[in-house]
């Protein structure tokens, strides 16, 4: 019998609800998939990006705590982090409306 999405250390109740609407059912699939393919599927579902989501996962997947992630590594993570957001919206960017276009080169958008 599969395990649950939420059988995987730090994930609870509303990841396996997050997983399951990206059509990810078992903590199996996820463990198969590695962490950045399945948060890339979250993504691409629908699911807006959150730093802490993807490492809690990543940590989560390794059976340590959500916050035994610093320095380096949690760096390297921001790292793989910024590529999946890049890579599950592309025309993030590319699209923007010409008020937001302006907004930015004057510095009133926060950095992204």
């Amino acid at each position: 019998m599969p395990r649950s999405v939420s059988a995987i250390p730090n994930l609870g109740p509303a990841s396996e609800a997050a997983f399951a609407r990206a059509g990810i059912g078992s903590a199996e699939e996820i463990e198969a998939m590695g962490a950045d393919a399945a948060y890339l599927r979250l993504l691409q579902s629908g699911t807006r990006p959150h730093f802490i989501g993807y490492y809690v996962l990543v940590m989560g997947l390794q059976g340590r705590p959500w916050n035994d992630c610093a320095g380096a590594e949690k760096q390297a993570l921001r790292t793989r982090f910024d590529a999946l957001k890049a890579e599950a919206m592309p025309s993030k960017g590319k699209d923007r409306s010409r008020l937001e276009a302006v907004l930015d080169e004057i510095g009133l958008l926060r950095p992204r």
